[in-house]
């Protein structure tokens, strides 16, 4: 029987590392699994080795703080790949993590495979990185097609995959009248996967809230939450004792509920790109302590954190970022657009365009399933 590792490091990398795996199962039964992962992951039945919530750290602070904590994790989870055995190490995002846990298992055994799915965004900063992914690396898979040149130059075997949030995958539709009322508009709100994220994010988004319903009284606005973190989200949103809030952890629904939506306002990661698709227009918001701030303004080489903005070198969607990441101004730009359809509607013409040239020929899944079923027969 044919083994393979799947390594993540956080939500999102769960997610993504769901979307192949339960393609590759379907055809391929006689694949034993084990995982580093969450709760998508487990819902295909694949346990992992420790609690996903254990090494989810975010900013440099955090992870110096945590530094300890991280190396065991590091080695406990190498001395569990090694003893598991597997023909395939597959890693998935978080690279200061996965990646790190890949090199030291190539290292203790040569013959494991290693195929990472979401390239380090070596465009962003540490381009230098790429020649040491060649020692450890077997494959690459990428979800822009304008990375390939980094790995090209370095000879890196890499496949163009496209993105998984670009796939529609709806389920079976569900009745939304019990989560919300048909006369009101949605405004769909993103506040993070990680818990550090939502302390963060969540007093600012609730205050923006209470100034939306000073102007509105036809909003109801849905938090999209992790199974992690919607308890968290949940308790903060009653304490405050506001009506017009939901929150929704169960994707299907989460899907619909987006696909509804009037608006979103997002943290900046790739959820942005599952909003995009969604055709719903947005505003991007995100926020770190100073210190983390001030290492990010040095190292990076790029003007902008949203991926469509990057892409076409300007704001095409606003991005309200650290000091301008406050309840005011969050609702100073909602209410801008909701006032100017057009804009709205442009904006979903220019993030359409730009979708055009990130989409695989087939689904991101399917590529990256060809991928791992080559590395198994071969």
């Amino acid at each position: 029987m044919k083994k393979i590792f799947i390594l993540t490091g956080e939500p999102s990398g769960d997610k993504l590392a769901s979307k192949v795996i339960s393609k590759l199962q379907k055809n391929n039964p006689n694949i034993e699994y084990s995982c580093v992962g969450g709760t998508h992951l487990a819902s295909l039945g694949i346990k992992s080795i420790f609690d996903l919530n254990e090494i989810t750290y975010i900013g440099f602070t955090s992870v110096f703080f945590n530094i300890f904590k991280i190396k065991n994790k590091i080695n406990k989870t190498v001395e569990e790949i090694i003893k598991f055995n597997p023909d395939i190490l597959f890693s998935v995002d978080s690279p200061d993590f996965t990646l790190r846990i890949a090199e030291k298992v190539k290292k203790l055994n040569n013959k494991i495979k290693t195929v990472h799915y979401v390239a380090p965004q070596v465009w962003i900063w540490r381009e230098g990185r790429v020649k040491k992914f060649k020692k450890f690396l077997d494959h690459i898979l990428l979800l822009f097609d304008f990375e390939k040149k980094y790995f090209d130059k370095e000879n890196i075997p890499n496949t163009f995959v496209g993105h998984p949030l670009l796939e529609q995958d709806l389920k079976d539709k569900t009745d939304l009248s019990n989560f919300i009322s048909k006369d009101k508009k949605i405004i769909s709100v993103f506040s993070g996967s990680r818990s550090s994220e939502v302390n963060l994010l969540l007093p600012i988004l609730i205050d923006f809230i209470k100034l939306m319903n000073t102007k509105f009284n036809n909003l109801t606005f849905v938090f999209h939450a992790t199974d992690q973190n919607k308890n968290l989200i949940s308790e903060k949103i009653s304490y405050v004792n506001l009506k017009n809030v939901e929150v929704i952890s169960d994707e299907n629904i989460k899907k619909q509920i987006l696909n509804k939506s009037t608006f979103a306002v997002s943290k900046s990661g790739t959820v942005s790109l599952e909003i995009c698709n969604a055709k719903v227009p947005s505003i991007i918001i995100y926020k770190m302590n100073f210190l983390n701030f001030l290492i990010v303004k040095m190292l990076v080489k790029i003007r902008f954190a949203n991926i469509i903005n990057i892409i076409n070198n300007k704001e095409i969607i606003p991005e309200l970022i650290q000091k301008e990441c406050n309840a005011k101004e969050i609702y100073n730009s909602v209410v801008y657009f909701l006032k100017n359809p057009e804009l709205m509607k442009k904006q979903i013409n220019d993030c359409e365009e730009t979708l055009i040239k990130i989409r695989s020929k087939t689904s991101s899944s399917d590529e990256a399933c060809l991928v791992l079923k080559k590395f198994l027969i071969g």
